[in-house]
Order: C-alpha cells, then structure tokens, then sequence
C-alpha cells in the first residue's frame, strides 16, 4: 500500500509539469506557473508615490554586477519588466544591499519590496506579503549521455547507484520516493560529479537549476544529461521564489501577481529565462 502511494504521489509530481519527453527534446523548456484561463484584475498604482525593489549584488545570475558595474540578471530584468507592465516605470528604482539589510531596509520604509529569493515558510509570513511564486527549483537526475533513461524511470532505476548531497532535502526525496534505488551520499558536489563522468555512481540527483549549470559548464565537458523528470516536490524543495512585501501590503503583492501573469503570458519571462538559463532545469 506504501508503495502504491508513493507511485501515485511521484506520478502525480511529473503531471505537475506535463512535459514529455519529446517536447523536451524539441528545445529549451520554460516552466508555466501560471493559469492561463485565470485573469487577474489590473490594479491601480497611480496613488503610489514610487516602487523601490531592494536586491543584492552577488546572486548570479539572479542579480550581478556586470564587467562595467551594472547591476544586473534575471530579477533586475525582471523587476523592470514588473513595472513596464503595471505602467509606472518612471516610479521604479533597484537598489542593491548586503543581505543581512534586506529586512531591515523594508520595515524601514528605505524599499516596497524585495526580490532576492526570500523563501515563503510560515514564519516568513508573519513579516512579509508574499505575491506568487514565479519560479521554482525541481529536483532532477542526470546520467551519462550513452546510459541516460526516459520517463517513466521509476521502475528503470531499480538497483541503480544514485549520488546525492548528503544531509540534503534531495536525499531525503530520493530515500522516500525512489527507495529501489541505492543511495550513494557525497559531502562535496564535486566529488559527486567526478563519480558521475567516472561510471562509479549512475546517476546524479538534486537540485535541477546546480545540475543544468554544471551540465553547461566545462567540468562536465559534455558527458551528461538530465533523465527523467522534472520533480517539484514543495512540502522538500519550498515553493519557490517569490516577491516580498510588507505583511500589511498584500494588494502591493497582489498586484506583483498580474505583472508577473502578464510578462508571463506575453513571453517575456521565458525570454529572462532563456537568457540566463541557457540550459534549461525543466
């Protein structure tokens, strides 16, 4: 019965994306988080004096300072994008601050909102307003290229050594979803990789976006893929990143959600993605 349910619960997190493995094949994926028969109201900002969006410098490609200084990356392109589509860019700042700042900035007044990745937990909401999630981080498995499988791999992964980060929510999804597989723990993702190109682990499993970086850099010179999946499993991988606001500003949340529906479904979001994630993690 256990299994029974833990196979319906990993086929239910696949349906979750719906990708086949043919389209996969046909090109970059660009994750859809949003409900295209849903419309959300457009709201009306024209009371609100300015919209300062608090980032910090050193998350790429998230937000980077680029070669000449410029602050830049997916959420500075993003939150710019967020206020083109609510008509009030001339109303519109980015400001980058160390981390540590971000909250205190914002209960100060010094920022409307924050687009850095702050998780949204229960606790997290207690001090913040949170819009929807607009991206989130599957769990993947890659494989050499000559041995890598196509869903279903539930069944094809039986017996197979898969390397995980030790102590990680990915193991823990790998131990209760995938327990056919043997567990092979690594304490460094290098040492993980390096088994990997060697043959002595079959696979690979943890966070997609590390994976699709890695898979596109020159460590990896071209040895792997992902199989199988993608696998969103919030109640171990969180739902995601989303924008924060004040706990006492939801409607400044709510109207970041119909920006962020629009630039989704007008393509500019997957353009973002694309651009600083060549290698898609979905």
């Amino acid at each position: 019965m256990v299994f029974q349910w833990r196979s319906f619960a990993l086929a239910m997190l696949i349906g979750l994306l719906s990708f086949a493995d043919g389209a996969r094949a046909a090109g970059p994926q660009v994750p859809v988080l949003w409900d295209t028969k849903e419309r959300l109201p457009k709201p009306d900002l024209s009371a609100l004096p300015r919209l300062r969006f608090l980032t910090t410098t050193d998350f790429p490609p998230f937000n980077f300072l680029d070669g000449s200084g410029k602050l830049s990356g997916f959420h500075i392109d993003l939150a710019r994008a967020i206020c083109a589509e609510l008509g009030i860019v001339e109303k519109c700042q980015i400001q980058a601050l160390p981390w540590a700042e971000l909250e205190g900035a914002l209960q100060k007044g010094e920022g409307e909102a924050i687009i850095a990745g702050i998780a949204a937990t229960p606790d997290s909401r207690a001090t913040y307003a949170f819009s929807r999630s607009y991206l989130q981080f599957p769990a993947r498995f890659i494989m050499r290229k000559s041995k890598a499988l196509t869903e279903p791999v539930f069944d094809k992964l039986h017996g197979k050594r898969v390397g995980v980060i030790s102590g990680s929510a990915h193991e823990r999804m790998l131990r209760d979803y995938f327990s056919t597989v043997q567990v092979v723990p690594f304490d460094r993702p290098e040492d993980l990789y390096a088994d990997l190109k060697s043959s002595k682990v079959d696979a690979a499993f943890g966070d997609g976006m590390r994976l699709a970086f890695w898979l596109g850099g020159s460590d990896a010179a071209g040895c792997c893929r992902f199989a199988g999946g993608p696998y969103l499993a919030p109640e171990y991988l969180g739902s995601g990143m989303a924008i924060a606001t004040k706990a006492d500003n939801p409607a400044l949340a709510a109207a970041f959600d119909y920006a962020l529906q629009e630039i989704s479904m007008k393509g500019t979001f997957a353009e973002f993605y694309l651009r600083y994630f060549p290698v898609s993690f979905f």
